[in-house]
């Protein structure tokens, strides 16, 4: 089958590589019918995802139709219609049963798919825990809809709900990228007073307005500047809730100094190089932080939230192509050419 391996040194390829198997009872094989890159993709590349193992098929993002299931598989059945959850979590640890799956003490368990196992841009792919993986699609809900489900879509919704909006609250998105957009239309969800986005990217802003994600938006040319403005905006106090899902060089100062006093500020980004937590300049401010990968396990909530129109992220898929041509759509996405926000990515 083709895949898009991981070769190191920063390099990927698609190559072909032998169709995946069921190795344990818990396991399932699906087909891949959509899939998609992702920012963690070009992280990998980077090399700023150290557990990421060489010789991997990427992709963490997909959908698909079960092919096979392990003797120890309930929840789903070949042919069902499935998204694919980013994490792998065995459902029975201590972090498991409290919710908290990106630290599930499994070996596979976390974020594996396409980082430390094959993932899924390719044209099948193995998935452990099924049980907790795959998620049945409702009839109603298109592949494209759905796409979105176990990643982007469940990263929003984990930093929304993380940073405890309130009903008429003013949140700060900074960065108007896939991940911040995902989080503006889950922080949507608990009706905000207003939704403020930042990016230095004036067409990911515009894309913002034009599809309603954010309410006003604003370039962080000047930070001071940046600061009196969103003060103006709440009398004086500055925003109740921050999410920081960019992870640029001065966007962790920018989440700290937008909050208001005992705000809650929940880092989304992943970030290429440390940061340094200022206590001294921001002591008295009483801020509450939180961050972490997501913990995925909102599936079935979020799908039911599309089914019913109240989540859609399908404008995010900007652009198309093929599995053949995912070469190309990794150069396109990763130096943000063409308005690119997401490729959705095809079989043949």
């Amino acid at each position: 089958m083709k895949a898009m391996v991981y070769q190191g040194e920063g390099r990927a390829a698609l190559l072909q590589k032998p169709r995946p198997v069921i190795q344990k009872p818990t396991d399932a094989v699906i087909r891949v019918t959509l899939s998609t890159i992702c920012s963690s993709d070009i992280h990998i590349l980077h090399g700023a995802v150290p557990k990421a193992v060489p010789g991997v098929t990427l992709g963490h993002e997909f959908v698909g139709i079960v092919e096979e299931t392990g003797p120890a598989v309930r929840s789903v059945s070949v042919g069902d219609r499935v998204a694919v959850n980013v994490e792998t979590f065995c459902g029975e640890c201590f972090f498991c049963k409290r919710g908290y799956v990106n630290n599930c003490t499994d070996p596979e368990g976390g974020w594996s798919l396409g980082c430390r196992i094959d993932g899924g841009q390719a044209e099948y792919a193995r998935i452990p825990f099924a049980d907790q993986g795959l998620i049945r699609i409702p009839d109603e809900v298109s592949d494209e809809e759905a796409l979105f489900t176990g990643d982007l879509l469940s990263t929003g919704y984990w930093a929304a709900q993380m940073v405890e909006i309130r009903k008429e609250d003013t949140v700060v998105v900074i960065g108007a990228g896939p991940a911040g957009l995902c989080t503006m239309l889950c922080a949507r969800l608990y009706e905000p007073k207003r939704i403020i986005a930042i990016d230095c990217m004036k067409e990911r802003l515009a894309f913002a307005e034009k599809y309603k994600m954010a309410d006003l938006t604003f370039t962080p040319d000047d930070m001071d500047l940046l600061e009196r403005e969103i003060r103006a905006l709440t009398d004086g106090r500055g925003a109740d809730a921050v999410v920081e899902a960019a992870g640029g060089t001065n966007t962790f100062e920018m989440a700290w100094r937008l909050a208001r006093p005992n705000a809650v500020i929940g880092l989304e980004a992943m970030y290429e190089e440390p940061q340094t937590l200022p206590l001294p300049d921001m002591y008295g401010k009483n801020l509450i932080w939180k961050s972490g990968g997501v913990d995925a396990c909102k599936c079935k909530e979020i799908l039911e939230l599309i089914r019913e129109g109240r989540l859609d992220a399908r404008p995010l898929i900007t652009h198309t192509c093929t599995l053949s041509e995912i070469e190309k759509a990794y150069r396109i996405f990763e130096n943000h050419e063409d308005g690119v926000m997401k490729y959705a990515v095809y079989p043949e």
